[in-house]
């Protein structure tokens, strides 16, 4: 093995910085209309952004730095990981991947209850050694500096990792982008993936001839996010330069683009800190500013958006969290995951599950994988 420990940092010149940026925003005018349905509302991103140059903490990075991380060269790229190795002796190795607009701190809050159930109030039987990347050009791994860094290629740099920290057999787990990851893994090491569990299904839907009233919802609901949602994921995928000179400037604007969609995909009451806190919310954001990572984050949209819904062949586990982006019924599952093992559907939560469904989350890793051990 040869990664090195790393830490995270953030240093004062760098709040610094933020702060006066954030003091001279140009905004522009308040949205016409009395909801979210043009974006996100002027006062509630100034009140975001106020908080962010005057209440939030910046703690973010220590509380990474208390768990052990490394960077590793990869196929050439310099890669970030946590590594939380359980104390129990069989431990089942998990490799957990992130989303965007996520990141490795979403994962803060079931890295304890997965690696030491014990601890926690669980089984000592169902612990993990969990190992969570930073995918490419995002956070803290390198930014590619050339093309083909897809999900594929991910997936086969994902278990390059596993193997150099002599994981031969291991569970893949993740949503959005990771579950896009987690199944490729299935594919190029059907060998060593003994099962994937996702917490995002994107299929197709409206392919059945006599659809459930559910399936008919979430027929809807894809219409509706392809009416109004859609936009940030065509931008990403086809011009991800043009969009990052803005975000890349602006942390209010970073700001706005992200914290949009905590609003989009969380099971709230209205309001996206009814689901997740504020200070989740600007730890997320302040991870894409520090890094610079608005343009290369992107760039996966640009890389692989037309294979997230490629065919997953490996036993599959999915949890469907009811106000996630895509909700399938089983037999829509079913035709992409063609050997689906697991298929609960949860009663809150959305595209967050680990944000705002630590507690659920962990249960239904736990449960699936208990299938594998």
């Amino acid at each position: 093995m040869t990664a090195e420990p790393f830490e995270v940092s953030v240093t004062e010149a760098e709040i610094a910085d933020l702060r006066e940026r954030l003091r001279r925003t140009r905004w522009p005018e308040a949205e016409p209309v009395d909801d979210w349905s043009q974006g996100i509302p002027l006062a509630y991103t100034q009140e975001l952004c106020r908080s962010w140059a005057e209440d939030y903490d910046f703690g973010f990075a220590q509380r990474l730095n208390a768990f052990p991380q490394y960077r590793d060269t990869i196929d050439g790229l310099g890669i970030h990981f946590l590594h939380v190795r359980s104390p129990e002796p069989d431990a089942f190795p998990l490799v957990l991947t992130h989303g965007w607009p996520g990141s490795v701190l979403e994962f803060l809050d079931v890295l304890g209850p997965l690696t030491d159930p014990r601890a926690h109030g669980g089984d000592p039987a169902d612990a993990f050694h969990v190992v969570a990347p930073s995918l490419p050009g995002y956070g803290w791994s390198d930014k590619p500096s050339t093309t083909g860094w897809g999900v594929t290629r991910i997936a086969r740099a994902w278990d390059t990792l596993m193997g150099s920290l002599g994981y031969e057999r291991y569970g893949a787990q993740g949503g959005d982008w990771g579950s896009a990851v987690s199944g490729a893994l299935g594919e190029v090491a059907p060998e060593r993936v003994a099962a994937v569990h996702l917490n995002l299904g994107s299929v197709a839907a409206g392919t059945f001839d006599d659809p459930t009233p559910a399936e008919q919802a979430n027929l809807k609901a894809e219409k509706e996010f392809q009416r109004t949602g859609w936009g940030y994921s065509a931008l990403q995928a086809t011009r991800p330069q043009t969009l990052g000179y803005g975000l890349t400037d602006s942390p209010a604007g970073q700001a706005a683009w992200i914290a949009e969609k905590f609003w989009a995909w969380t099971d709230h009451d209205g309001h996206p800190e009814d689901a997740v806190s504020r200070q989740a919310i600007l730890d997320e954001i302040s991870v894409y500013w520090f890094t610079a990572s608005a343009t290369s984050s992107a760039r996966l949209y640009w890389e692989s958006f037309a294979h997230f819904r490629d065919k997953v062949t490996a036993p599959s586990g999915l949890s469907v969290y009811p106000r996630d982006i895509t909700r399938p019924s089983r037999r829509e599952a079913e035709s992409r995951f063609t050997d689906l093992r697991w298929f609960e559907e949860l009663p809150r939560g959305g595209h967050f599950a680990a944000l705002e469904q630590p507690e659920s989350l962990v249960a239904q890793v736990r449960g699936f994988f208990r299938l594998f051990r």
